[in-house]
């Protein structure tokens, strides 16, 4: 294997760099862009942070570095930037279940430990018992690309349509939302036209009165299906390992950035 197969490309790495923290003073930090071949390379393989090789420079900078500017918002601050330009005509929400690993979900109830001690059993942690046993649900939002303009965690058992009401800001006027059947709620719907926009949700069968639905529009709903499987040939997205929820999600976005940095090299 190649070491630098997983490695961010010349191209990435200019549009990532400009985005980093400044830091003109105290003592000089290991190189930006190896750090973070290293912990691209642990979310591509769902290595242990230990396990980092020692080419990226210390495993514990590439860890500490990575919660650190999680913290201050730095890959959040790329994500936006890099999603800004999305195609918002005509987007598509969905999730995807998560098997959380045994060690994320022992570690989460782990005596003593300071960020989720007593918030386990309140779900805090976004995990979750479903018919898949302890889980974790990724809901994302994207646009006509399948490239993610809104991501989120929830308990596994969470229902999508209640959680996806809090990601569809960026609905606007005559845009259309495509959705499964699990997001027909007259709430939702209601929700998405008050914003000027439109719900091609598929209707349950139960409706008495079934709400107007474009069949040949809903077939594009795939996009965000292949969003998730996109992002699951990351070994540490398609199993939770992380046993903080923001540390995940975070990796998550991380996966997504190259996405995004993919599809703008394509075009450009």
């Amino acid at each position: 294997m190649s070491q630098r197969r997983y490695e961010l490309t010349d191209f990435e790495w200019s549009v990532i760099e400009p985005l980093l923290p400044n830091k003109p003073r105290g003592v000089p930090r290991v190189d930006d862009r190896k750090v973070l071949n290293g912990i691209y390379w642990r979310l591509r393989t769902g290595s242990p942070w230990a396990d980092i090789p020692e080419r990226y420079g210390p495993a514990t900078t590439c860890y500490n570095r990575f919660v650190r500017w999680r913290k201050l918002g730095i890959w959040d601050r790329i994500f936006e930037a890099v999603s800004a330009a999305y195609d918002g005509d005509l987007q598509s929400v969905d999730s995807s279940s998560i098997k959380v690993h045994q060690h994320a979900s022992c570690s989460a109830a782990k005596k003593g430990d300071a960020e989720t001690a007593g918030v386990a059993r309140s779900g805090a942690v976004c995990m979750g018992r479903s018919r898949g046993g302890l889980t974790t649900k990724i809901h994302a939002v994207v646009d006509a690309n399948g490239l993610p303009v809104k991501l989120k965690l929830t308990p596994g058992q969470a229902h999508d349509g209640r959680s996806a009401a809090d990601m569809l800001d960026g609905i606007g006027s005559g845009q259309a939302l495509l959705a499964d059947a699990a997001y027909d709620s007259d709430a939702l719907r209601r929700q998405v036209e008050a914003q000027g926009g439109w719900l091609c949700a598929k209707p349950v069968s139960r409706r008495r009165e079934r709400p107007p639905f474009s069949r040949w529009l809903y077939r594009f709903r795939n996009v965000v299906e292949r969003f998730f499987n996109r992002i699951k040939h990351c070994r540490a997205i398609a199993t939770r390992y992380e046993k903080h929820d923001e540390n995940y999600l975070t990796l998550i976005k991380l996966s997504a950035i190259r996405l995004w940095i993919g599809n703008n090299e394509s075009m450009s």
